[in-house]
């Protein structure tokens, strides 16, 4: 794979560029971005090599997309438009229906394969790139079949030679589940975050008291709007059921502590202690 285009230049993609170029040293790594600033401070750490526009991918060996999902849904189709029949073309959208559903029809579908890296931190743009962030992930790839095979031994080679898991999924079964163990706690830590700003108007405190416990589960607050709204919106379905379901635990939690009733209380977390087993087995 000799031209690789980088169509988003932050966290996901730049870091897909560091890893990609330690694999493949001869590669040259073109940037795309809405930004011209992004590009520049890209080119500044060595994450791209040159600029480039949609125009230029029918050079492309590789396109990778890692911009918000709300802009794949646009762009995607554009993208493969402009792309060779040897073109592979993969997003790393943390949703997946829509997206697969807008090029459903497309005359270039089998160059596109559909995958969402689970990996990532709350940090974002080209100075978040980091390598080995896809060291032991999980890269859940929908719709595998639709992908033409050699392009799918293209991309599972690369995945494989930058340290990821592969698994398969549905995109409908994806963004189910999805909700559950990563849209779900992006909202819950931004509403701790606004709460405790709400409570504590004196901005001392929270830097005073704030442990370890509190800096973990509010890290993800620190995230990008830009990304995650979007992502809230495709996925408002199963994220709206995930919290009815999360909330409900809440209101029986908030009932217990009302009910003074401790000792259920004890048996709630003593359950959920369980959880510890199926990460560490993950792991």
């Amino acid at each position: 794979m000799k031209n690789i285009f980088c169509i988003g230049i932050g966290l996901i993609g730049g870091s897909f560029a560091i890893d990609i170029k330690k694999q493949h040293p001869e590669s040259i790594i073109y940037g795309i971005s809405r930004k011209d600033a992004t590009l520049e401070k890209a080119l500044e750490l060595n994450l791209i090599d040159k600029k480039a526009t949609l125009d230029d991918l029918n050079n492309a060996d590789l396109v990778i997309v890692s911009i918000p999902v709300d802009a794949t849904v646009k762009l995607l189709p554009t993208i493969l438009d402009k792309i060779s029949d040897k073109t592979l073309v993969f997003d790393a959208g943390s949703t997946k229906e829509a997206i697969c559903k807008v090029v459903e029809h497309h005359k270039n579908r089998r160059n596109f394969l559909a995958c969402h890296p689970i990996a990532g931190t709350e940090n974002s743009g080209p100075t978040a790139a980091i390598s080995d962030l896809y060291k032991g992930k999980t890269n859940i790839i929908c719709e595998v079949e639709k992908t033409t095979f050699h392009l799918q031994e293209k991309a599972l080679d690369l995945f494989r030679a930058i340290g990821m898991r592969i698994r398969y999924m549905d995109p409908v079964s994806h963004d189910k589940h999805i909700a559950y163990v990563s849209h779900l706690s992006h909202i819950s830590s931004f509403m701790l975050g606004k709460t405790v700003l709400a409570k504590e108007k004196n901005e001392r405190d929270i830097f005073d008291m704030a442990g370890s416990g509190f800096a973990s589960t509010v890290r993800l607050a620190k995230s990008s709007p830009a990304m995650w709204a979007p992502i809230f919106n495709q996925n408002k379905e199963n994220v709206i059921e995930s919290l009815e379901e999360y909330i409900n635990n809440l209101q029986k939690f908030k009932e217990l502590m009302q009910q003074d009733n401790f000792s259920e209380i004890f048996k709630e977390m003593e359950n959920t202690n369980y959880i510890k087993q199926i990460l560490n087995g993950i792991k």
